[in-house]
């Protein structure tokens, strides 16, 4: 098997994992940060009322949940990418070195 066919059977399988769950689990509540620090502002000052609203209002937590994961996936990958080219760069420097020598 191509090492591009791997690549994109290991990619399909990602977006398997991260979509099954969203159409098979109804109803679900995943609590954050945000409902905390909103239940505690609650306990403090009853009568606070928020001075800004989101653009966009997600369907869901679960809907939450995802986008965040995308976030930490796309920045794993620009990680990894550039850990991955320095890397490359280095062992290609490297090889270029020994062959002049």
């Amino acid at each position: 098997m191509k090492k591009s066919t791997l690549v994109i059977l290991l990619l399909l399988l990602c977006v398997v994992i991260a979509v099954v769950p969203l159409l098979t689990i109804q109803n679900s509540e995943f609590g954050g940060a945000d409902g905390a620090a909103e239940e505690a502002i609650g306990t403090v000052d009853p009568d606070y009322e928020p001075w800004a609203e989101s653009l966009i209002e997600l369907p869901g937590g679960e809907t939450e949940s995802l986008l965040f994961c995308v976030q930490t996936a796309i920045g794993a990958l620009l990680l990894g990418g550039g850990f991955g080219y320095y890397i490359g760069r280095y062992h290609k420097e490297k090889d270029a070195g020994e062959k002049t020598a």
